[in-house]
């Protein structure tokens, strides 16, 4: 699976954004969809999951109401709503894609280029 993230960008403390992940894959192909972060000088973090059918996810309990995973199977594309965001959440996101739901903390199989999300305070 060929991932590609986006939505990135500059925002103050306190606002919204959405990032995209589109996924290239063959039709027949059934995958999780999750977000990961890194933020400067830490190691990458699990943030979000999703299952194929979209009808189970998981979050981390760092982003627990805040953030927000969804996919349009139609559209090959997983988003990431993050409210209320913090200057802790200026981060890299990356988008990841796993064989199950279970397995996207610890072997996602395909990763997505990131995209960088830095919120100022």
């Amino acid at each position: 699976v060929q991932l590609q993230a986006s939505g990135g960008g500059l925002v103050q403390a306190g606002g919204s954004l959405r990032l995209s992940c589109l996924a290239s894959a063959r039709t027949s192909s059934r995958y999780a969809m999750g977000w990961f972060r890194q933020a400067p000088g830490k190691e990458r973090e699990f943030v979000a999951a999703i299952s194929w059918s979209g009808s189970s996810t998981i979050n981390a309990d760092s982003v627990r109401g805040r953030f927000s995973i969804s996919k349009d199977n139609a559209k090959n594309t997983a988003y990431l709503q993050i409210d209320s965001l913090k200057a802790e959440d200026t981060a890299v996101y990356y988008c990841a894609a796993s064989s199950l739901l279970a397995t996207m903390k610890e072997a996602p199989h395909s990763w997505g280029q990131g995209t960088l999300v830095t919120v100022s305070s």
